[in-house]
């Protein structure tokens, strides 16, 4: 899977501005021809594999969110042969939980129109789970139809629905950043965080306010690595879930460039999944960068039968598949657009770091914290101390929640006028204006 602090964000919108460049002679927003996907023409059996796994291997992990942390008992509530109230439908879709339409036969689809499904019984979550309907989230039962465990999937942060039965319930959109999840709020409804806790040598309490704080659309990877909840200003080190679109041609993923795809699959899949696999990174030795990683020795992590390994072709495969969508017809501003693309390639000097078709530099795509104005706690979490240069396309996909890596930016006008102050680009509102409106075309 993609990592849950994964690969792009809609922020570092110029990285590197000061760099010169010569002025494109395009004036349509979408004259550009989007990347090809990796797969069009061939070998598609090896893309199919790796959409099943994207969509639907939990690669053993139920054995953590079940058999350890017990997600099933308060999933299924006590009612069902669990503990508490359980967990409704509605309460799941507030969680940012979403249900795949084509999961359900047409007499559920009709049921949920037309309120004869009751979408406040927990027993009705377990129907749903019985279908396979609910995205990035497997259930396992028992003969008698208990629900004994719990495993979670890739597409549970890198899928969203379309909405169209809904809100909350429609097709699938791999790889599209799933903004509305509140992974914390998730793990924290499991009835027995001292794992965790254990781990990094907190108790409960402070770990549900590490949890809390995160929010929908955020995670943080690197939580169980170096044991920080917190930037050094109090608020959450967590960051928001990427897409995992439009990756063909870009080198390093992650928002801070920690490695390629396969990396970062086997890394999320191993670490932050949990689920039964290999993963070796000998820079999570490093127990000052690393201290909870150095002390588990997460950097040499083996496991017999390996669950994750064979997977990495397939998955890699699937995801370089999956392009950037293109923008709605009048999601934005085509004439703002098209003056806004002549700045990007222009007098913004955008392109230089952002290269067309793929929107991330060519080759080495870091910059260090100083080339964007930023603070460097984030990249400093990373063995690069570096910046990804973020790939710009379907960016208008992902707009709730901020911007950079963090959100620090509530909207994309904000992240051009912080790059218009930071590099002296003097550009007038009406410009800043027009740079927005062609990101939003991209």
């Amino acid at each position: 899977m993609i990592p849950l602090a994964a690969s792009m964000t809609g922020a570092l919108l110029a990285m590197s501005l000061t760099a010169l460049a010569s002025a494109s002679g395009a004036s349509r927003p979408n004259a550009r021809a989007r990347p090809a996907a990796a797969g069009d023409g061939v070998n598609t059996s090896l893309i199919s594999q790796g959409q099943q796994t994207f969509r639907f291997d939990t690669f053993g992990d139920q054995a953590f969110w079940g058999g350890v942390l017990g997600l099933n008992q308060t999933i299924a509530g006590a009612a069902n042969g669990g503990i508490g109230p359980g967990l409704t439908p509605r309460q799941a879709l507030a969680l940012g939980l979403k249900v795949d339409v084509t999961a359900l036969p047409n007499s559920v689809r009709q049921g949920i129109l037309n309120g004869t499904i009751n979408l406040d019984d927990p027993a009705t979550t377990l129907a749903l789970l019985k279908l396979n309907a609910v995205v990035g989230v497997k259930g396992f039962f028992d003969s008698n139809g208990n629900l004994t465990s719990v495993g979670i999937e890739c597409a549970l942060c890198h899928s969203t629905v379309d909405n169209s039965l809904a809100p909350g319930i429609g097709h699938r959109l791999d790889g599209w950043a799933n903004r509305d999840l509140n992974v914390g709020a998730i793990i924290g409804f499991a009835p027995n965080l001292q794992p965790i806790g254990s781990l990094l040598h907190i108790d409960v309490p402070t770990l549900r306010n590490i949890l809390n704080a995160w929010g929908p659309g955020k995670f943080d990877a690197e939580l169980l690595l170096d044991g920080k909840g917190f930037q050094p200003n109090g608020t959450s080190a967590a960051t928001l879930i990427p897409p995992a679109f439009g990756l063909a041609g870009v080198n390093l993923h992650t928002y801070t460039g920690w490695g390629s795809i396969p990396y970062w699959n086997a890394f999320v899949a191993v670490l932050e999944m949990h689920g039964k696999g290999t993963f070796f990174d000998p820079r999570l030795d490093n127990a000052q960068q690393f201290p909870i990683a150095a002390e588990n020795d997460f950097g040499h992590v083996t496991a017999n039968p390996d669950l994750v390994t064979p997977k990495l072709p397939g998955l890699q495969a699937y995801e370089l598949s999956l392009r950037a969508p293109a923008p709605p017809p009048g999601s934005f501003d085509p004439a703002a657009a098209a003056r806004g693309r002549m700045l990007f390639d222009g007098p913004a000097l955008c392109s230089t770091c952002h290269v067309p078709p793929i929107f991330t530099a060519p080759g080495w795509n870091l910059v260090p914290p100083s080339a964007i104005g930023i603070d460097s706690f984030e990249a400093d979490r990373s063995p690069t101390h570096m910046y990804r240069i973020t790939p710009l396309a379907g960016l208008w996909t992902h707009q709730k929640g901020g911007f950079y890596h963090d959100g620090r930016f509530p909207t994309l006008l904000s992240v051009v006028q912080h790059y218009n102050a930071v590099f002296n680009l003097n550009l007038t509102p009406s410009q800043e204006n027009d740079l927005v409106q062609y990101l939003l075309s991209i």
